[in-house]
């Protein structure tokens, strides 16, 4: 019984949200018991939305950061709220400084994301603020402070709450961030594995679709988890526990690599081999690789056992497999076979990968273990990236204007139809108006439906239990639910929160009395963020459709020229090249991510747009597919004087690839890449006269891959010239699917 209850807590404590939502039930106690204390459960209101903003200004931090952090939040938290007091009775110079601070404040988060986290949390307050004076009649009378520290209070007090947790667990989250991010790669695995699926006429583009949406989230997750890393290696480079999770990092970005690699089409191997069982064997292994990232993943956050026998199996029988087609002696096979053995090779460096990376301890040392720092850099650096955004093409800026404008009007509203508990039109706006239609769309929904449900629940409770006591531990868990679901499941954080504030609010008046205002402002709130994202600088994602899939290309093209220099001068995982990589998938991530917001966009044209965009993100992620392969290969082979051709065809192509790129920014058509395409091919097919070593074999691998990147040229410009045109041309479509 007490080892299953020591397992469980283990579990417990192994999950991302456990340890969040844990300190705000500790801030969320004391306020509230003090509250009981005190036998003056007014003072709970303030604290608890003061708990609530600091909770949501929190940014993943070592404790040393989070004390400067604390240090900005507080003066910030507190400036916002005392100007709340002082112009709360003169309503024309409130809604000014509501506009004016609105503005300037999201435009901070140009700087960096947590200057915006900060930002947005100090707006949250303001409306806080605002509600808190309603509660008290409207009125500020007394002194203008009293209230603005009751809420700073509140804040102060998590905050002091999270650095001590932090100082005494500060490596947690990042251990928790590099399970999730081993997660991502077993699913991504996964998905990969179908590709090999040896069945005829199967859906390849939407698994490829599937696979490049899963791209993003191992993107997503790795540069959270650099970011993680990063901020705790400043001033403790030294840490061994710091630098093995620096280690993992650098192993899951060589995973990522390799298992994004693409060494044939799918389609010519399945056709050629589909009497075998090679591509069984293939789908097998990258399957039980998944699976053994996945138990990676649980192992490192349980500190268990971890083991890979299961894929280590499937790789002895792809092996098999492989020699037995060689066995067969079929010289039409040839270059399809190199294929196998190279992504063989490339599967068997995956497999040691993962072994090294349960004892990251044991490989050798990174040569390059420094990180690229995206922060601001000075004052002036911080500004610049503002001065950038200032700008109507700017997306921050945007959402800046469309933001303030919102909030004005949801004042002028609540001051024209009901003046009493009106501020929960501003809160609603501030929550659900977000910087693009579709996700605006996705909040407003599930705002509403929480709302609704929070509200019927939050009745429910008063009525059924009419005690003091009862009524605060439900809005303390209320509370806890909030934060435990609000990134995932915002409907249910929603539904708490609306609890949160029945049971809470009811301590000091009426709350049956706030469920026809809050519904209403709900409504009213959710209404003026969908009529100020859809009319207020609306930000079309097919509007810059073009762009978004230009810096994919260009960034792709990055790449290549930063693995043609590592085989000129030998592989060296450097800062450079991870960074070329790095920006490669980001860019990648970045336009799945468009693509997946153009379709909550209305008209039957965005969905057209979305269309020869995901046609355009296929024929792009099987571009990154190959470069992934030429990636993973490096120094398989000796650079020899004959290479520096191969290296310069290489260079022409990817200066093929900036071009289409350029055009596609600009919204021009590209040229005709057919010859092109045609002499790059005959370039990289031309095989050695002589095999005399296994570096002629290793040449022919780069040579096919180079090949196959060449082969891109004129699908890639045609889907660029779709995105900028959208013809409905059947024939455009049959053309595209053959190279898919």
């Amino acid at each position: 019984m007490s080892a299953s209850f020591s397992h469980s807590l283990r579990r417990l404590w192994t999950l991302d949200k456990f340890a969040y939502s844990f300190r705000v039930f500790i801030a969320l106690s004391g306020a509230m018991a003090l509250s009981w204390y005190q036998d003056h459960m007014a003072l709970a209101i303030p604290l608890f939305l003061g708990i609530i903003a600091s909770a949501l200004a929190e940014t993943d931090d070592h404790w040393e950061g989070r004390v400067r952090a604390l240090l900005v939040i507080l003066p910030c938290f507190f400036v916002a709220s005392a100007a709340v007091e002082l112009l709360f009775p003169w309503p024309w110079l409130f809604a000014t400084g509501l506009t004016l601070a609105t503005f300037t404040l999201i435009m901070l988060g140009a700087i960096e994301q947590r200057y915006a986290t900060i930002a947005t949390a100090t707006l949250i307050l303001s409306v806080y603020s605002m509600i808190n004076i309603e509660q008290h009649g409207g009125t500020t009378e007394g002194h203008f402070w009293y209230q603005p520290m009751l809420l700073v209070g509140g804040a102060a007090w998590y905050g002091v709450i999270s650095v001590v947790w932090c100082a005494l667990f500060s490596r947690q989250p990042v251990k928790q961030s590099m399970a999730q991010l081993y997660r991502e790669l077993g699913e991504y695995l996964v998905i990969k594995a179908t590709l090999f699926e040896p069945v005829r006429e199967v859906d390849v583009e939407s698994r490829r679709v599937a696979l490049a949406r899963q791209n993003g989230r191992v993107v997503m997750a790795l540069n959270q988890a650099k970011e993680m890393i990063f901020r705790r290696l400043e001033g403790q480079r030294g840490s061994r526990k710091l630098n093995r999770y620096l280690r993992l990092y650098f192993i899951a970005q060589d995973i990522h690599e390799r298992v994004s690699a693409s060494h044939y089409p799918y389609s010519a191997l399945a056709e050629t081999f589909f009497h075998y069982d090679v591509l069984f064997r293939c789908q097998r292994l990258l399957d039980q690789q998944g699976r053994s990232c996945k138990r990676l993943s649980k192992a490192l956050l349980l500190r268990q056992p971890f083991d890979h026998g299961p894929s280590e199996q499937a790789l002895d029988d792809l092996r098999a497999s492989i020699a037995y087609l060689q066995d067969l002696d079929h010289p039409q096979w040839a270059p399809l076979l190199r294929s196998l053995q190279a992504l063989g090779r490339n599967l068997t460096t995956l497999e040691e990968q993962l072994a090294s990376a349960y004892n990251p301890d044991a490989s050798a040392d990174q040569k390059d273990p420094s990180l690229f720092n995206r922060s601001p850099r000075s004052v002036k650096d911080a500004w610049e990236r503002i001065r950038l955004n200032l700008t109507p093409g700017s997306p921050t800026f945007r959402h800046a204007l469309r933001l303030s404008l919102a909030l004005l009007a949801g004042y002028g509203v609540l001051h024209l139809i009901h003046p009493t508990q009106g501020y929960w039109i501003l809160l609603t706006t501030l929550f659900v108006c977000r910087p693009n239609f579709g996700a605006t769309r996705r909040f407003l929904r599930q705002r509403i439906l929480g709302t609704t449900i929070g509200l019927l629940l939050g009745w429910a409770s008063i009525s059924l239990f009419p005690s003091a006591l009862v009524q605060c531990l439900l809005s303390v868990v209320a509370g806890v639910a909030f934060f435990a679901n609000r990134e995932k499941h915002y409907v249910i954080a929603t539904v708490a929160i609306t609890v949160m504030v029945l049971t809470s609010f009811n301590q000091v008046g009426d709350g049956f009395d706030l469920i026809m205002p809050r519904l209403v402002d709900t409504l009213i709130g959710a209404l003026i963020s969908g009529l100020a994202v859809f009319f207020i600088l609306p930000d079309w994602q097919g509007r810059r459709l073009n762009k978004v899939a230009s810096t994919a290309l260009s960034r792709n093209s990055d790449y290549l020229r930063e693995i043609i220099h590592q085989y000129e001068t030998g592989k060296q995982d450097d800062l450079a090249y991870r960074l070329a990589r790095r920006n490669a998938h980001n860019a990648d991530a970045a336009l799945s991510t468009v693509l997946a917001n153009m379709l909550q966009e209305p008209g039957h044209y965005r969905k057209k747009d979305a269309d020869e965009g995901f046609r355009f993100l296929v024929v792009s992620h099987t571009l990154l597919g190959y470069l992934s392969a030429l990636g993973a290969h490096r120094g398989t082979l000796t650079t020899s004087a004959g290479d520096a051709s191969i290296y310069a065809a290489a260079r022409r192509l990817a200066d093929g690839f900036e071009a289409i790129a350029a055009n596609l920014m600009s919204g021009q058509q590209s040229p005709d890449f057919q010859d092109e395409q045609r002499a790059l091919q005959t370039r990289f097919e031309q095989e050695p006269t002589m095999a005399q070593d296994d570096g002629d074999d290793a040449r022919r691998v780069i040579q096919t891959q180079l090949s196959h990147i060449a082969r891109q040229l004129v699908p890639i410009s045609e889907a660029a010239d779709r995105v900028l045109n959208h013809p409905d041309d059947e024939s455009a479509d049959a053309s595209y699917a053959g190279q898919a």
